[in-house]
């Protein structure tokens, strides 16, 4: 199994950024969910990785790695923070005008909302990239 990771972690990282792309075109676009300035924040670091993750894969490519790596960092550390948004009342948002980032459209089982998905594709992809940088 790990030396499955391993070998295949570019392309499971390209495939968990694709998957969230497309969850998060289909609440916005589909679902009609609006997303709040945060969610959008969370998109700018998500959606490159589909595609530079992409072109890494076809040409098995690990020196993206080093490139692609900030993304989903910066990616959960906002997704943390929209966390802490939807669940303490207290903390400040930057959503002044428009769709609160304190909303929650979903709430799965009683925690999963859509920054808890990001959180989740985030660490799929930070996991998957460094397990990959092991076969290098």
């Amino acid at each position: 199994m790990n030396k499955l990771v391993s070998t295949y972690g570019l392309y499971f990282a390209w495939l968990v950024s694709v998957i969230a792309v497309g969850g998060s075109l289909f609440f916005s676009e589909i679902a009609g969910f609006i997303p709040c300035t945060l969610c959008w924040y969370q998109r700018i670091f998500m959606y490159p990785l589909a595609i530079i993750l992409g072109i890494a894969t076809f040409y098995n490519d690990k020196k993206v790695i080093g490139y692609a790596l900030p993304f989903p960092i910066i990616g959960s550390v906002i997704s943390i923070y929209h966390i802490l948004v939807q669940r303490i009342p207290s903390f400040t948002s930057p959503c002044m005008t428009g769709v609160p980032c304190s909303g929650v459209y979903i709430n799965w089982f009683g925690f999963v909302t859509i920054p808890v998905l990001a959180l989740i594709g985030f660490f799929l992809i930070l996991f998957f990239l460094f397990m990959s940088r092991k076969e290098s």
